[in-house]
């Protein structure tokens, strides 16, 4: 099957097809990322515009990267160096930006929806690099690659998605995506940070307890708090938090044996998750990064028509 799409907003609006179709492409593009000379003229003669309004390392330094290892032109702006600060709205950045003949544009933006919003009125497509407290689509996928790796599959694994629920665009992608492909969800954290309602996301099973929740995972991906999305604090204390939310080398002995552990980072040591097991045997925190590069190259790859060029 080909993919559809002219953008990709978030995996809450992709078949499972379409996110395997996504996830195998990222394979082969993990081949490339494996050569001397890291680079295909699969995307040469496009432009690819980075628009982030938020602050971001590893999410924009790995579009960049995969856009230059397809051959793609790429600008970087960001929001504390655009127009946006002297008061130029959304739109009018967004045409501005057209006027300079743009094939994609990767956008990362504070308000939920801004993708939607742009994608009605801008003919070039939209690749959604987090918006808000919505959908983060890449790190939902590189996690699935991540987990494929290890287990040859996702259908019928046990992910234990343990933190900050409510305000994790990670957990509602990886929710909507896990869900798809037949993975079973747990969910665990404050029940100040559980939004009301994420069943309609998809099946998931919410706990009461970090220990109800992995016990016998395949996965447990911890997550950070994310205080600058809270507006206000939603526990007594970071150390209370830890205590009974923050995963240690004793809790991770109630998953499987052979549980991995993920975090997108990045990580607050010693609150959600401790050293030891951060750096451990069963970490694939760096594997994730490793494969937000091919992800977001076979993200690229399809918005632009999925086509390998003539010469």
């Amino acid at each position: 099957m080909g993919f559809k799409h002219k953008d990709i907003l978030g995996l809450q609006d992709l078949s499972g097809e379409e996110i395997y179709l996504l996830l195998n492409t990222a394979e082969n593009m993990k081949e490339i990322n494996s050569r001397e000379i890291k680079k295909v003229p699969t995307l040469r003669g496009k432009t690819i515009v980075n628009l982030f309004f938020e602050p971001s390392t590893r999410t924009r330094t790995s579009f960049e990267l995969a856009a230059k290892r397809l051959s793609a032109d790429t600008i970087n702006i960001s929001a504390s160096t655009s127009a946006v600060q002297k008061g130029e709205t959304l739109s009018d950045t967004a045409r501005n930006i057209l006027a300079m003949k743009p094939d994609i544009i990767v956008m990362r933006h504070s308000i939920s929806g801004a993708h939607h919003y742009l994608a009605k009125r801008v003919s070039c497509s939209i690749v959604n690099a987090g918006d808000g407290a919505h959908e983060h689509p890449s790190q939902a996928l590189l996690d699935m690659l991540t987990m494929r790796e290890r287990f040859g599959r996702l259908a019928g694994l046990k992910v234990a998605i343990v933190g900050d629920i409510t305000h994790s665009r990670v957990a509602r992608s990886n929710i909507c995506g896990l869900t798809k492909v037949g993975a079973k969800i747990y969910l665990a954290g404050p029940p100040t940070m559980i939004p009301q309602g994420v069943e309609r996301l998809g099946a998931v099973t919410v706990c009461k307890t970090i220990q109800e929740a992995l016990d016998g995972a395949d996965v447990v991906m911890m997550l950070r708090i994310q205080l600058e999305r809270q507006g206000k604090t939603l526990m007594p204390t970071l150390r209370e938090y830890s205590r009974y939310f923050g995963l240690n080398r004793d809790l991770l002995g109630l998953a499987s044996p052979d549980v991995m552990v993920m975090h997108p980072g990045p990580m607050n040591r010693g609150v959600e998750i401790s050293s030891d097991v951060a750096d451990g045997p069963n970490s694939y925190i760096l594997q994730q990064v490793e494969n937000g590069v091919a992800v977001r190259m076979s993200m690229l790859y399809h918005v632009s028509g999925g086509e390998l060029p003539t010469e």
